[in-house]
């Protein structure tokens, strides 16, 4: 379905991803900054997993070896700025009438932040959208915005044919786009803004403090379990919503019901029936209720022997 201009964008309506993955990286002395790693991932990686439901994923930058398959481009001339390896991304292979342009260094962004963006995208008109008070037009993109209220232009999900317009308008304006700051495109563009549903997918990394910030957040207590189940399901490719309650209660009764080694491998074995039985949250749920009232049956048992002796 290919949705007229200024038309809102159905909610399930296919959308293609630009991440833009080149730049010098001066403040972090000209290293890698995709490839560095935060919790055991490249920064590229962790964003690549939060755009892994895009049609065409387009990388701008030097080729690399990533953890999903995607389509190189490079800007012209190489370290011309975001705007020229904006333009090249969308030439590269974006065809979905909706593109989510994100940097290469957001590494607590997620598959949910990008689907805030793209629902937000699809909103009814809300009367506040950058350059048109009145809401008569739908929005050009959705934004994100930091904790502090700025923008965060890649952060961002935006209609293509508005950016390929833009972006002709400043080529033909300015005799090219090396150099151009991206705000030039940003100010032209009818913008709705959605502040960062989780106070950390906009952070970013442009020094080795950033880094460091990242590393030591992603391992606070109030969230170290949920963000390492997140990156070994990136790591292993599972799209799977787990109750991990369930799992930590039925680790906990194997192991004070049977013997302490018992928790890991009764969550192995409801792992594999799990996938045996065909996989999907179902399954999982089924195996671990019926490994619950085997641990609380050998308990009982146990505790009656103890009992009558």
């Amino acid at each position: 379905m290919t949705s007229q201009p200024g038309a809102a964008v159905p909610p399930d309506e296919p959308f293609d991803a630009v991440v833009l993955a080149g730049g010098a990286a001066r403040r972090l002395g000209g290293a890698d900054k995709p490839g560095l790693p935060v919790a055991g991932r490249a920064l590229i990686d962790r964003v690549l997993d939060a755009c892994a439901g895009a049609g065409t994923t387009v990388v701008v930058g030097p080729r690399r070896a990533t953890a999903r398959p995607v389509v190189w481009a490079r800007e012209e001339p190489p370290g011309g700025g975001p705007l020229p390896a904006l333009a090249a991304g969308l030439r590269a292979g974006v065809t979905a009438d909706v593109v989510v342009v994100l940097a290469a260094d957001l590494p607590f962004l997620s598959p949910a932040t990008v689907r805030a963006l793209l629902t937000e995208l699809a909103a009814p008109e809300s009367g506040h959208d950058q350059g048109d008070p009145d809401g008569a037009a739908a929005p050009d993109g959705v934004v994100l915005t930091d904790p502090d209220g700025r923008d965060q232009p890649l952060a961002a999900a935006y209609r293509t044919e508005s950016l390929r317009r833009e972006i002709a308008l400043l080529a033909s304006e300015h005799g090219g786009l090396s150099g151009l700051p991206l705000r030039l495109l940003t100010a032209e563009l009818r913008l709705r803004r959605l502040a960062d549903p989780t106070g950390r997918a906009s952070f970013d990394c442009d020094t080795w403090d950033d880094l460091s910030t990242a590393r030591a957040r992603i391992r606070e207590h109030g969230t170290v379990l949920d963000e390492w189940i997140a990156t070994v399901k990136a790591e292993l490719g599972i799209d799977l919503d787990v109750d991990t309650k369930v799992l930590l209660d039925l680790a906990r009764d194997a192991a004070h019901g049977v013997a302490r080694p018992a928790a890991p491998l009764t969550t192995f074995l409801v792992g594999y029936a799990a996938a045996a039985a065909g996989g999907g949250e179902q399954a999982v749920a089924e195996a671990a209720r019926r490994a619950a009232e085997l641990a609380e049956r050998w308990a009982k048992e146990a505790d009656a022997g103890e009992a009558e002796a």
